[in-house]
């Protein structure tokens, strides 16, 4: 995106109106950044907004993705159409012509790890932090976001659970603790003394604690 501000005119004040609808619609920040992300590449890509395109340049795009990419199922490609259809709504600005074709979900079981290949993953980390963050993800089911704005006020260690305030949906919920990762939760704590996010704090401007979704994804 900081390419895109340098690059394309128009492109930063663009922006700026953009994460004002998104924030006043009440959509998350991922979603901003995330949409935001595929509007600056196609940016890039014409050397000026999207809001200066005509709907020809637009398909030609879409076409260049979806030949580029095996199948128009990938999310790279969904999220550009997202993307470019919220912005111009929020514009004011035809959108119609944007849509995705008719795709086959795809059907796969999930991929439930053994206790052996669970003890192999937490063996692995060298950090407490990490051991902490990867026994949370999987024994608890959360996301790397939810994980990331986790504060200490959200565990409840006498009731052995774990509230997780506005997740996917923005609904809040409550998750059983283990005693296993009640015990660790309580040694990183008292090692790390986290003030208030349990791993660190927000950087400025962003939900949630120091890392990013990225962060915790590449410590899975």
């Amino acid at each position: 995106m900081n390419q895109a501000k340098r690059e394309v005119p128009g492109f930063a004040e663009l922006l700026q109106r953009f994460e004002r609808t998104v924030s006043v619609l009440g959509r998350s920040q991922s979603t901003f950044q995330n949409y935001s992300r595929h509007v600056a590449a196609v940016s890039l890509h014409f050397g000026k907004i999207p809001t200066e395109l005509d709907s020809e340049q637009i398909h030609d795009y879409l076409f260049y993705l979806q030949k580029k990419s095996k199948s128009p199922s990938q999310s790279y490609f969904k999220h550009t159409v997202y993307g470019l259809r919220f912005l111009l709504k929020s514009e004011g600005l035809s959108y119609d012509f944007l849509s995705l074709p008719e795709i086959k979900r795809e059907k796969k079981l999930p991929v439930v790890l053994s206790k052996q290949e669970v003890w192999q993953m937490l063996s692995g980390c060298k950090l407490l932090k990490h051991r902490i963050l990867i026994g949370i993800l999987y024994g608890c089911g959360l996301r790397c976001m939810e994980v990331r704005n986790l504060r200490l006020c959200d565990l409840d260690f006498d009731r052995k659970q774990l509230k997780v305030v506005q997740g996917k949906g923005k609904k809040d919920r409550y998750l059983p603790l283990s005693e296993h990762l009640i015990r660790g939760l309580k040694k990183y704590i008292e090692a790390e003394k986290p003030e208030d996010y349990l791993f660190g704090m927000p950087r400025e401007g962003r939900a949630g604690g120091e890392f990013d979704s990225r962060y915790s994804q590449r410590g899975v």
